[in-house]
């Protein structure tokens, strides 16, 4: 039946063959392509076309990865995306909802699956597996519902109960973290309206942020940002207003305990139900030989469902059951004004994500956005909750008006450092915690970032554009440290005899004036001792956090006397400075790199080479707007260049002026990016 329904929505749209010469690709001197075409169908198939020359191999990965054939390409490594791909249901789910999504963005989807395919027929050397063409949409949406339940955290609790962990905790936050900023007439010299556009994502892979400007007779214009393989913005700002996104973490995401009588079958309020058994079809190539993997997931009303050593756990989370998320962000890109961008957010299928908004009508914005489920009191619902009773099956949502937000505060400005809610503009603006259900599940601590954002901001009377940039670019800590999962001050009243080994260290990092700047011992041995901290002692750290206790003493010295012969045996000497050891590196190109984790310019390292880091999150695009009576005026960045393939020019072309906080200007105006145009062709 599903499949019947599915076959005849697709024959109720009339997909016409896209003529590639009715599009042209401009791109500018740093290699981002400008979009101009009659229809937004067009439009999407340009956008496919320039994505894939720019990285095919990332769109195909994700798509590879959405449609459970990831194995098929990478081998072992493949299969537990493979797995959630199918444990989600996003085949049948998608059968059965795609009449849904409007005729009109249909037309988008397909055209940029058109795209895709005319590019792979065109580089057929450039397929990674064949089985995964043609693209339908289809394809494309199975791979969105996959991202979308892992940024609803179901495939971390999948993981849990698979490695049967299943004790109540809270989770630890991703320190990568995001900004945004915005700020109206009442905050600003000019009278501008301005909106800092900052998020901290992976530098590579599906999540890297891609710059477009995409642009149609049918009311597109826009600028922004999105993953490879989306066929629209995500992230953007067009002619009338703009928009940015940070992670937020209200509870998404619920897990149950099935009571079982048996093998086969679970009770609900004493009723018997059957448990659905499954078999996620995973083939692996070992050797060049196939190799089928079955594994066993079930199914109960609450959702898909896994068996571990404690029993049978249930997940459910919005996300599994609707596939609109792309339209609405699509719709929000189109929207002229507060009105229609608020009416987007009223369709509820984007899961999660604080946006903050602003517009050339002077309007600012800020909402801690999610598909709240209403749920039942008396339960934990940030642990494990029972599966054996309708009272915590919830079915119903919280509607976008009863979520914390604000609108057009007195203040002048709202921010979001992936924080609280209820700390988003002034004190006595700011959404009240007490309005909102605890079993909402909002978060409600500061954190660094978000601490130094509103000391920052609260300094100014009235903000100039400068001013604007200077605190989007400030990079250091508070005088104290405020982590949200673990408390490190008591560094500061460790006392050590100047001969002691470890004064050496502990001197600098207590005399330090909290900049990570490239140049900065403080910064550069703090970063050294905060990695090893989260690598060598995160049980010791953890526990205390759930304790509320701060990090010892004891604990401080001895992960300083750890690094001390770490220091000596890689650099050579106890002094290093950041930019000795961290650094943004692409192909040949290494470059020292300021920032750390949960500063405003915040950079996530791993090991690399040496003793060095290498960042590998952070600050990846970045867009600072100044909202006119001319309309936006914008400049932005991304961390490396805006393409993928190493033999572009546009590889690395950004990095030097991203390591010295430099934008490159961006611009509406056709005229201006036809007459600096360096390339411009047609998509065939």
């Amino acid at each position: 039946m599903r499949l019947l329904k599915l076959l005849l929505f697709i024959n109720t749209i009339s997909y016409s063959q896209i003529n590639p010469n009715s599009i042209e690709i401009v791109r500018d001197e740093f290699g981002v392509p400008h979009i101009f075409a009659q229809t937004d169908a067009e439009v999407a198939y340009g956008l496919a076309w320039v994505n894939a020359e720019d990285d095919f191999n990332t769109i195909q990965e994700a798509y590879l990865a959405g449609n459970a054939m990831l194995s098929n390409h990478i081998g072992l490594k493949g299969a537990p995306a493979d797995f959630i791909s199918q444990f989600i249901g996003s085949n049948d789910l998608i059968e059965e909802k795609i009449g849904d999504i409007s005729k009109d963005y249909m037309k988008v989807v397909e055209g940029y699956a058109q795209g895709l395919n005319a590019y792979a027929k065109a580089n057929p050397d450039k397929v990674l597996y064949k089985k995964l063409f043609p693209i339908t949409p289809k394809k494309m949406l199975m791979y969105s519902q996959l991202q979308l339940f892992i940024s609803n955290e179901g495939a971390y609790w999948a993981g849990r109960i698979l490695n049967n962990d299943t004790q109540d905790e809270y989770l630890d936050q991703n320190l990568t973290g995001s900004n945004v900023i915005a700020m109206n007439s009442s905050k600003t010299k000019s009278g501008e309206t301005f909106l800092a556009i900052n998020t901290h994502q992976p530098l590579e892979g599906p999540t890297s942020w891609y710059e477009v400007h995409l642009n149609s007779d049918e009311g597109t214009n826009i600028i922004g940002t999105m993953y490879p393989g989306t066929p629209n913005v995500l992230i953007g700002v067009n002619e009338n207003l703009g928009w940015s996104h940070t992670v937020n973490y209200p509870d998404k995401t619920d897990v149950f305990k099935l009571r079982m009588k048996n093998k086969r079958k679970y009770i609900v309020d004493d009723l018997e139900y059957d448990l659905e058994k499954h078999k996620a079809k995973i083939t692996v190539k070992i050797l060049g030989i196939p190799i089928k993997i079955n594994r066993k997931y079930y199914k109960s009303i609450y959702g898909p469902t896994l068996k571990n050593k404690s029993g049978y756990y249930s997940i459910r989370t919005p996300t599994l059951f609707n596939i609109k998320a792309l339209e609405q962000w699509w719709k929000m890109g189109k929207a002229k004004n507060f009105s229609e961008f608020y009416d987007a957010y009223k369709m509820k299928q984007i899961p999660g994500f604080n946006v903050g908004y602003a517009d050339k009508y002077d309007t600012i914005f800020y909402m801690s956005n999610g598909i709240l489920p209403k749920r039942a009191e008396g339960y934990n619902w940030k642990g494990i909750v029972p599966g054996d009773t309708m009272e915590t099956l919830w079915t119903e949502y919280h509607e976008i008006e009863d979520l914390p937000q604000v609108i057009q505060p007195k203040s002048g400005f709202i921010y979001n450092a992936n924080h609280s809610p209820f700390k988003s503009t002034s004190a006595d603006e700011n959404p009240n915690e007490k309005d909102y259900s605890e079993r909402m599940g909002y978060e409600t601590y500061d954190n660094n970032r978000s601490t130094r954002l509103i000391e920052l901001i609260e300094s100014y009377d009235k903000v100039s554009y400068d001013d604007f940039k200077d605190i989007k670019y400030d990079n250091s800590f508070p005088s104290k440290f405020s982590y949200n999962f673990m408390d490190i001050n008591l560094i500061d009243e460790i006392e050590l005899d100047a001969n002691n080994e470890l004064f050496e260290i502990v001197n600098e990092i207590q005399n330090w004036d909290r900049k990570t700047d490239t140049n900065s011992i403080g910064a550069g041995l703090y970063g050294v001792l905060y990695y090893h901290l989260i690598y060598n002692y995160a049980d010791q750290i953890r526990k205390l956090s759930s304790e509320e206790k701060p990090v010892s003493k004891e604990i401080i010295l001895s992960a300083v006397s750890d690094i001390k012969p770490y220091l000596i045996e890689h650099f050579g000497k106890v002094k290093i400075t950041l930019g000795e050891f961290q650094k943004l590196v692409r192909g040949d190109k290494e470059l020292p790199i300021w920032g750390l984790p949960d500063v405003i310019t915040a950079m996530s390292s791993r090991p690399y080479k040496d003793g060095k880091h290498k960042v590998f999150a952070g600050e990846s695009y970045i867009g600072l707007v100044r909202f006119t009576d001319e309309g936006p005026v914008m400049e932005s960045i991304i961390s490396f260049g805006n393409s993928d393939d190493p033999s572009s020019d546009h590889y690395t072309d950004q990095m030097e002026m991203y390591s010295k906080f430099q934008t490159k200007k961006m611009t509406f105006d056709k005229e201006e990016i036809y007459s600096k145009a360096k390339s411009i062709y047609s998509p065939n």
